[in-house]
C-alpha cells in the first residue's frame, strides 16, 4: 500500500511538475510576443498626425526640388587643347544645370524610412498623374509617355532599396553602399525606359546619345555626392526627431 501511496504521488508531482513547466512555457511566450510587439512599436515613425505632417512635407520637398535649379561650375579640359587651339580660361569652366530631385528622394528615404519613404515618393507620382502637374514637364497619365519619367517611376524601387539597407543601421558602410546603388538604380531604370519610348517613337541614335548624356552624364556623379549630404542631413534629422517625438 505504501508503495502505491508513493508511486501515485510521483505521478502526481510528475504532473503537477509538467502542468508548471507549460504554464511557465506559455508565460515566457506571452513575455516574448509582448516584447516583440513593444519593439515594432518602436520601430519607424509610428501612423499619426505627425507622420501624416512628415509624409506631406517630404512630398513638398520633392515639388519644390522638381522646379529648383543649381548652376554649377566646374574644372574641364577642353577638347581645343589637344587640336592645339588657344585656350581662354572660360574654356576650362563648365557650367551645368542640376535639378537636385534626386537626392532630395534619397533624403526622404533616409528621413522617413522605407515605409513612409515608399508612401510620400508613391503619393508623389500619384499626385502628378492624376492631380497636379507636380512633374517638370508636366502632369497628367499621359506623362507616362515622356522620356523622363522612368527616372520618376524609378524613385519606388530606389527608396526601397535605401531604406532597406538603411535599417541595418545608418553606418558610413551602410550608408555608401545604399545611395550607390539607389543612384546607380535610378539611372539604369531611367535611362531603359527611355530606350523603350525611343524604340516605339523611331528617335534617332543623335537623339538618344544626346539624351543620355544630358541626364545621366556628368549628373550621375553630382546625385552621388549630394545624396550623400542628404542622407547624412536626414541621419541627423532623425535624432531630433525621435528626441522631441
Amino acid at each position: 500500500m505504501n508503495e502505491n501511496n508513493e508511486n501515485t504521488n510521483s505521478q502526481q508531482q510528475d504532473i503537477n511538475e509538467n502542468k508548471k513547466s507549460k504554464l511557465s512555457e506559455k508565460k515566457d511566450k506571452s513575455e516574448k510576443i509582448k516584447v516583440k510587439n513593444r519593439k515594432n512599436k518602436k520601430k519607424g515613425i509610428h501612423l499619426g498626425i505627425s507622420s501624416v505632417v512628415l509624409i506631406v512635407f517630404c512630398i513638398f520637398l520633392l515639388i519644390i526640388a522638381t522646379f529648383l535649379q543649381l548652376n554649377i561650375t566646374h574644372f574641364i579640359v577642353p577638347s581645343e587643347l589637344f587640336q592645339g587651339k588657344n585656350c581662354d580660361i572660360e574654356d576650362y569652366l563648365y557650367t551645368i544645370k542640376y535639378i537636385p530631385q534626386i537626392p532630395i528622394v534619397m533624403f526622404v528615404g533616409a528621413f522617413l524610412g522605407r515605409r513612409y519613404g515608399l508612401i510620400s515618393v508613391i503619393l508623389y507620382i500619384l499626385i502628378g498623374l492624376f492631380i497636379l502637374p507636380v512633374f517638370a514637364l508636366g502632369g497628367g497619365w499621359k506623362y507616362i509617355f515622356e522620356y523622363g519619367f522612368g527616372y520618376i517611376l524609378a524613385y519606388i524601387p530606389a527608396v526601397f532599396i535605401l531604406g532597406t539597407i538603411l535599417k541595418k543601421g545608418y553606418t558610413n558602410k551602410n550608408i555608401l553602399k545604399s545611395i550607390l546603388i539607389s543612384v546607380l538604380t535610378i539611372h539604369i531604370i531611367g535611362i531603359s525606359y527611355m530606350l523603350i519610348l525611343a524604340g516605339l517613337k523611331h528617335a534617332g541614335w543623335d537623339f538618344v546619345s544626346h539624351w543620355i548624356t544630358a541626364q545621366s552624364g556628368l549628373k550621375i556623379v553630382y546625385d552621388i555626392i549630394f545624396s550623400f549630404f542628404a542622407v547624412f542631413i536626414a541621419k541627423y534629422a532623425r535624432v531630433i526627431l525621435w528626441f522631441y517625438l
